[in-house]
Parts: structure tokens; C-alpha cells; sequence
């Protein structure tokens, strides 16, 4: 009786510790996910690209105490769209603001590297009214160097995929 009392205890204690630990895990940002969002934080400042002979500006400004990473895309001929990243505990995601009505909810498949690109997938779709809507599915980003960015969005419409490639250099002041 004395020997089952012990094993009850042992067993008691190990599994208060290994939810104590797993609470801890819960509450804590991987560090994968936080590294490539402070690496994201130097993207702060104003872009250009021209992409099909049209201006396109992207502004980056950190939000929200600097847990928020705000994108605002502006073309010469469009209304502005956002973009809003930022650390969700163990994950990297991205919330586009479309032009087309709809929001985008994407995570990133491997939060790593900026240098080596940063890809979000699509993970839902809010604000469609069909299924065929024009969406984004997917947003790569890659930090060139530190004047040089390189954007890669997926989208689907009616069915057909395609992409999007915007190359931005840092505008200077």
C-alpha cells in the first residue's frame, strides 16, 4: 500500500510539472516566429516599385507598442491597401486589407529568414461574396539587402491561380 501511495505521488507531481511547463510553452511566442518578426521591424520606412508603368509605394510603420507591423501598399491609380503582421504565440501572420473587399488571414509556413524569404499561405478568407472572388492566397517577402525588397503574392480568381512580383528599393530622403 505505502509502495502504491509513492508511485501515486511521483506520478502526481510529474504531471503538475508537465502542465506547469506546457502552460509556460503556451504563453510563450516561439522564437522562431518573434526573431523573424524583429528581423520584419527593419522593413520600416517608405518603398517604391513600378510595377506595369504604374508608381506603387509601401509604407511599413510599426504599431500597437511595436507588436504590429502595419504595410500600407498605395498605387498612383488605386485606393490604399493594409497589410498587418505581427506574432500570434507561435505563429507569424499576416492580415491583408484588399482593395477587392476581402481580408486575407495568412500564417507563415516557415517564419525563418527575411534575407531568405518570409512566405505566408493562405489559412482563411474573410469579406467574399463567392467563391470565385479575386483573392491573395500566399505573400512572400524577401529582403534583398537593406535598400532592396522582393514581393511575391499569389492569388486566385475564377479558379486560376497566378502572381504578382513587386521589386521596391528604399526610398531615401
Amino acid at each position: 500500500m505505502k509502495e502504491r501511495r509513492k508511485h501515486l505521488s511521483a506520478i502526481a507531481v510529474l504531471l503538475a510539472i508537465a502542465i506547469a511547463a506546457n502552460a509556460e510553452h503556451q504563453n510563450a511566442p516561439a522564437a522562431g516566429s518573434t526573431a523573424t518578426f524583429a528581423q520584419m521591424k527593419s522593413l520600416v520606412g517608405e518603398w517604391t516599385a513600378v510595377q506595369d508603368g504604374v508608381t506603387v509605394t509601401e509604407t511599413y510603420k510599426l504599431t500597437a507598442n511595436g507588436t504590429a507591423l502595419m504595410a500600407e501598399t498605395r498605387s498612383a491609380n488605386e485606393p490604399a491597401m493594409i497589410t498587418m503582421i505581427t506574432v500570434d504565440g507561435d505563429r507569424l501572420i499576416a492580415t491583408h486589407y484588399c482593395i477587392a473587399g476581402n481580408q486575407p488571414h495568412m500564417v507563415a509556413t516557415a517564419p525563418d529568414d527575411l534575407h531568405k524569404g518570409v512566405a505566408f499561405r493562405l489559412d482563411r478568407v474573410t469579406g467574399m461574396k463567392t467563391a470565385d472572388d479575386w483573392h491573395n492566397t500566399g505573400i512572400t517577402i524577401t529582403l534583398d539587402d537593406s535598400n532592396h525588397m522582393t514581393q511575391t503574392w499569389t492569388y486566385l480568381y475564377k479558379g486560376k491561380a497566378g502572381k504578382t512580383v513587386f521589386h521596391y528599393t528604399r526610398a531615401t530622403e
